[in-house]
């Protein structure tokens, strides 16, 4: 697959968060859309692209763990890294459970999210060239 821009999505409905991150992850040359909903971030059709979202535990509306489940059908070729503001064992858990890259508590470090995202990225590019591997096999 050739190389493309990332395209990272950030589901938060803190907007200093969302603009936050947004930033951050312009800064280091990606692409970043940003949802205030799981809802609108729904609305939105699947990338094309290699991408990951960045995504709030705590929303309003549809929960998380519905989220990563609609995600595992819809859009598997796209990891999740969780951030929340509250310490949450089994929030944890079930999000690692569920095949998430990573979680991190709100104030993270930068620098620890910025790998966890390559990580998650390159593991997206990952996928996206084994669905295209697969296509030009059929």
């Amino acid at each position: 697959m050739p190389h493309v821009e990332p395209l990272v999505f950030i589901v938060d409905d803190d907007i200093s968060v969302r603009e936050s991150l947004e930033l951050l992850f312009r800064s280091a040359g990606w692409r970043a859309e940003t949802f205030a909903s799981a809802q609108a971030f729904l609305s939105r059709p699947p990338a094309t692209t290699p991408a990951c979202l960045v995504l709030d535990i705590e929303l309003p509306g549809l929960n998380d763990r519905e989220l990563q489940e609609r995600i595992a059908v819809d859009r598997s070729a796209m990891p999740i890294i969780f951030i929340t503001g509250h310490d949450d064992v089994p929030a944890t858990i079930r999000a690692m459970n569920g095949g998430a890259v990573e979680f991190f508590t709100k104030p993270f470090v930068a620098d620890s999210l910025m790998q966890a995202l390559e990580r998650a990225i390159e593991r997206s590019r990952r996928a996206f060239g084994q669905a295209a591997d697969q296509r030009e096999s059929r």
